[in-house]
């Protein structure tokens, strides 16, 4: 008995056109109590609508007669558009209306996931939308809600098709798959990584090839172009091998969100592509984690499973509470990391004092290896500083707001006073410029 009730009473739905019939007969049965020559109105009205609601059950939950199922990622990509798909086949012997609801993860706090789609008899349909989470982890998606409706438009059916499915959300491995792409595609201008000119000719001869537009006319090889009758160039190779890590800090400091994602999250992704384009140039990349504990040490290495390791060890990374601590950070780097090495330190220093307390542990890595530290702009105060003053309030707002900034840039000067490269980006664009300046220090042989 429980069966046939969740077979044919459970699914069914009134529909507002349903609910207009029962409205106007209600209407036309209260006339008819003062104008009786009117009462066979709203009688027929009622016995028509009683016809068509029988006759659109049966035609409804006569068979299973739609079919849907939901295609998505094995893994999303952080702060990217993700793309999922919908799939719809009516199979009714008539036209059909469908609503579709989508129970998307409880992260994305979307309450409107409903889709309308029409379909002819046999028609099949795909629907497409995307999500973009601002958070690693397990993303749960829940069933797929069809509510079916025939051209009467009485009643709905609803049909439930379990699409349960877990998605695990990783660093921004879109973006990194981009930058991929564009370098291969020679287009890596188009997203703002500036083409570094090779100071002088230090580097490993290669081949001697055909000129192609780009490269360096000093280059010529006169000799082989009087051979060939056409214009020849050497080739050269860049020093290969050397050591990239990525110092990623996970203190309260990186919590900062900036259009969803956290400071964290803005560094993790920039990670993840320079280490790609490090393994792309032939130099070995590994991965440093830490706050007031060491957290997750991968060793430099250029083997073809790097890079899954890599996205594997950023995947579980969450920002902590407490203060780092830069002495812990200084032993494991100088225990660890035996050859001169890039290190690129993603962290966060809002005040020139914030960095005075950690500048000593900064200059003894800077001793033994190449420090660049990528620190971000809180752009929220440039929106105070351009914003007019109408007020008291707003001046001392305004001034508050500029000597933050010009503290930012007193802590660049600080850097660079003891040799360390610095970089001060908005978190949209740390990406693109530690990209440049890890190509910057290729092309001037620093490492």
């Amino acid at each position: 008995m429980k069966s046939l009730f969740n077979k044919y009473i459970r699914p069914l739905y009134l529909s507002q056109r349903l609910f207009l019939l029962l409205t106007l007969v209600s209407i036309g049965f209260v006339f008819s109590f003062f104008f009786p020559f009117l009462s066979i109105i709203p009688r027929l009205l009622a016995t028509t609508t009683i016809v068509v609601f029988i006759a659109d059950y049966i035609l409804l939950f006569s068979t299973d007669s739609v079919l849907a199922k939901r295609t998505v990622a094995e893994r999303f990509s952080n702060g990217d558009e993700n793309m999922i798909q919908l799939h719809i086949l009516n199979k009714y012997p008539f036209p059909l209306k469908a609503g579709i609801i989508d129970e998307v993860p409880h992260q994305f706090q979307v309450r409107n996931a409903w889709f309308k789609v029409e379909l002819q008899r046999g028609e099949e349909k795909q629907l497409k939308y995307s999500l973009r989470p601002v958070k690693r982890g397990e993303y749960l998606f829940g069933a797929l809600n069809v509510y079916a409706k025939s051209h009467l438009g009485i009643l709905l059916r609803r049909y439930i098709f379990p699409e349960e499915k877990i998605v695990s959300v990783y660093p921004s491995y879109l973006q990194m798959r981009r930058y991929q792409l564009m370098a291969v595609s020679n287009r890596l201008s188009e997203i703002g990584v500036k083409k570094i000119r090779r100071i002088g000719h230090s580097l490993e001869f290669d081949q001697i090839k055909e000129y192609v537009k780009g490269d360096d006319i000093r280059t010529v090889n006169w000799k082989a172009t009087a051979r060939k009758s056409q214009l020849m160039v050497n080739g050269y190779t860049d020093e290969k091998s050397q050591q990239i890590y990525c110092l990623i800090d996970k203190s309260r400091v990186m919590k900062m969100p900036f259009n969803g994602l956290s400071l964290l999250d803005y560094a993790i992704n920039a990670s993840l592509v320079l280490t790609n384009v490090a393994l792309m140039k032939q130099d070995k990349a590994g991965l440093v984690t830490f706050s007031e504990e060491p957290g997750s040490f991968l060793l430099a290495s250029r083997k073809a499973t790097q890079m899954n390791t890599i996205l594997d060890v950023l995947y579980k990374q969450k920002t902590r509470y407490l203060e780092s601590d830069y002495d812990k950070l200084y032993t494991l780097v100088r225990s660890r990391i035996t050859q001169r090495s890039l290190l690129v330190l993603f962290t966060n220093f809002e005040s020139l004092t914030g960095l005075k307390r950690q500048i000593k542990y900064l200059r003894k890595i800077a001793q033994q290896h190449l420090l660049m530290v990528v620190f971000f702009e809180n752009t929220e105060l440039f929106s105070m500083i351009s914003k007019p003053s109408e007020n008291l309030e707003d001046i001392y707002t305004r001034t508050i707001a500029e000597k933050f900034v010009f503290e930012k840039k007193m802590i660049i000067k600080e850097l660079q006073k003891y040799g360390i490269l610095a970089i001060l980006t908005p978190p949209e664009q740390v990406t693109v410029n530690s990209v440049n300046k890890y190509l910057e220090v290729k092309a001037r042989n620093l490492i």
